[in-house]
């Protein structure tokens, strides 16, 4: 079963992400959360994840050490991981991108992108992408 992890430590940006994914579990995706960087290690270890998408800014870990700890560390290269942060600037981009994240989205972001770049990393048909979202 393909998964998910939505990493953000507000919990209502969480739950937007996951009510903008909610389509996918009819398609067999599990959704997984975890609220700070630790957790969301925990979660990688054990659910090996397809698709992270990951916050920058967050308690314990920030998103650019998880992202490196799961392209590195773990071995999980293949993961998809996809910055969502408020942080914009170029040189954020450049860094979270360094640090091996596939792609990297800005808040306030696009609910029907979201779940187009999730049908894409988990190869999921585009048929439907959009209908339902939030």
């Amino acid at each position: 079963m393909p998964t998910v992890l939505i990493v953000d430590d507000e919990q209502h940006i969480r739950l937007l992400i996951e009510q903008t994914l909610e389509e996918l579990e009819d398609e067999g995706v599990e959704l997984q959360t975890a609220s700070d960087g630790e957790m969301a290690l925990d979660v990688v270890r054990n659910h090996h994840p397809e698709l992270v998408f990951l916050d920058v800014m967050m308690p314990k870990l920030n998103g650019f050490e998880v992202c490196r700890a799961i392209k590195g560390d773990l071995g999980l290269a293949a993961t998809t991981v996809v910055m969502l942060t408020a942080k914009g600037q170029a040189y954020d981009r450049e860094q979270g991108l360094a640090a091996g994240a596939d792609r990297y989205v800005t808040k306030p972001f696009d609910p029907d992108e979201l779940l187009e770049i999730a049908r894409e990393a988990l190869g999921l048909a585009g048929a439907g992408a959009g209908a339902g979202a939030v």
